[in-house]
């Protein structure tokens, strides 16, 4: 089974560079049989027991709590498998866009409830009898049993895949505000934006999930460590979002989310006595991209304290007097700059080292802004003699552009300069630093830029 199971995550992996909107015509379908597969089987069982019905009032819950006391965190730890699963259908937000969770949602809530219920009502008849649902379904249409293990594991692969394009969106963010490396994209979609494909993010996730596999060996050991991670990641994200509305002073919306996060802690702390059956593998394998995410914050912080970027005064001066006393070559260049006002030490190499200036010479600048979707852009004509600014504010999960947002402005460059930071040290958190950005692709790559036209311009710094 292990194998069967490898060898089904290695084709999903995969599949992934063909894109989202390739193998949703299939998914799609599979899935309405399958919630539609939950919904009937559920109800027929709960008409049989129909009192599982007041199951759906919270009163029973919390006697439950009051009456079991600690104990009763011990249940609470198993519960929350029943929801695991939402935290990737609202990561897939920033892969699809909001309409189609939201309409999704009212398919699948319904469909779940139909079927837990249905499930409850199968163990108060005949007691429990391993995988409810499979016994449940076996026992009320035994004949179809096989399409329906052949369905549910056909709904576990695009579970899956809704994991894999919640990561890539993920990641993508984490890269636009700055906390990772930048890597590879690939936009997999000509009509939605959001639909991407990182490479080395889709190799790394599953070789993450080859090891899980081989260390678990089966999904009731991997159960623990499953339901802290799911805990964890939906008190983190209410905590956030009471922050965001306390801010708002959205008084409304403060107290709900102050309940839900009551819930979600209460849940996170029953999954903590999970930690001696392999919880603690969450934490573990959490250390791993907040290892990276620290050192290359801290990096970065490091870095600007050693940048040593040129006035933008002190650069106008020394550009006119370059530009009107040297040869010039014919055409456009482009100079990634973070900031014109501070300029990029490269550029200054460039300029007054080499003596390397064009007729026409633009300073391009690209803003991540803290909204998520908008781009504009401003072009400075007349900074200096053959000298001027395009600036790009974007939103962080916006796919700009940069290249026909030039062409709109009429900008046809023939040389693009960037530059590339070479990092010593005698420390290993900078050197660790330095192979992370040595192993990113440059910054114009991530904006798909024409790689004939691309020069690399290296300068070093001694951290």
């Amino acid at each position: 089974m292990l194998l069967i199971a490898a060898s089904i995550a290695i084709c999903l992996f995969a599949f992934q560079r063909r894109g989202t909107d390739k193998i949703s015509w299939a998914f799609g379908p599979v899935m309405a049989i399958w919630f539609l597969c939950l919904s009937i089987t559920g109800l027929i069982s709960l008409v049989s027991t129909p009192h599982i019905l007041f199951a759906l009032s919270p009163h029973f819950a919390f006697g439950f709590l009051l009456d079991n006391g600690l104990a009763s965190l011990i249940v609470l730890s198993a519960i929350v498998l029943c929801v695991t699963g939402g935290e990737a259908l609202y990561a897939d937000m920033g892969h699809l866009g909001r309409e189609p969770i939201v309409k999704g949602w009212y398919c699948v809530f319904p469909a779940l409830m139909l079927s837990y219920l249905g499930q409850g009502a199968f163990v108060l008849e005949h007691g429990s009898t391993g995988t409810v649902l499979f016994s449940m379904v076996s026992s009320i249409v035994g004949p179809l049993y096989i399409p329906f293990l052949v369905m549910s594991i056909c709904a576990t692969v695009i579970a899956s895949q809704a994991m894999i394009s919640g990561m890539f969106s993920i990641v993508y963010q984490a890269m636009t505000t700055r906390i990772i490396p930048k890597m590879k994209i690939d936009y997999t979609s000509s009509s939605l934006r959001s639909q991407i494909y990182i490479d080395s993010i889709n190799w790394i996730l599953l070789l993450a999930v080859l090891i899980v596999m081989a260390a678990f060996q089966s999904s009731e050991h991997l159960g623990a460590a499953y339901g802290l991670a799911v805990a964890g990641d939906m008190s983190i994200t209410a905590f956030m979002l009471l922050v965001i509305f306390f801010i708002k002073r959205d008084a409304g919306k403060v107290g709900v989310m102050c309940l839900l996060l009551g819930i979600n802690l209460t849940f996170f702390m029953a999954c903590l006595t999970k930690l001696p059956h392999g919880a603690y593998w969450s934490f573990l394998l959490a250390l791993i991209p907040f290892i990276i995410i620290m050192i290359f914050i801290q990096g970065q912080q490091k870095l600007r304290s050693v940048f040593k970027p040129i006035p933008y005064e002190e650069f106008i001066d020394k550009y006119h007097q370059l530009y009107q006393g040297v040869c010039k070559i014919s055409g456009a260049a482009l100079y990634f700059t973070s900031d014109i006002r501070s300029v990029s030490p490269y550029i200054g190499q460039i300029f007054f080292q080499n003596n390397i200036i064009y007729q026409q010479n633009i300073l391009v600048s690209v803003r991540v802004k803290g909204y998520p979707f908008g781009v504009t852009s401003d072009y400075q004509e007349g900074l200096a003699e053959g000298l001027s600014a395009f600036i790009i504010e974007a939103g962080y999960m916006e796919i700009v552009d940069i290249e026909g947002l030039l062409r709109e402005r009429g900008i046809y460059e023939k040389t693009i300069f960037y530059g590339i930071e070479n990092i010593i040290s005698d420390r290993m958190i900078w050197n660790l630093f330095g192979l992370m950005k040595k192993a990113s692709p440059p910054f114009v790559q991530f904006y798909s830029l024409p790689a004939e036209k691309i020069h690399g311009v290296v300068t070093r710094f001694v951290m």
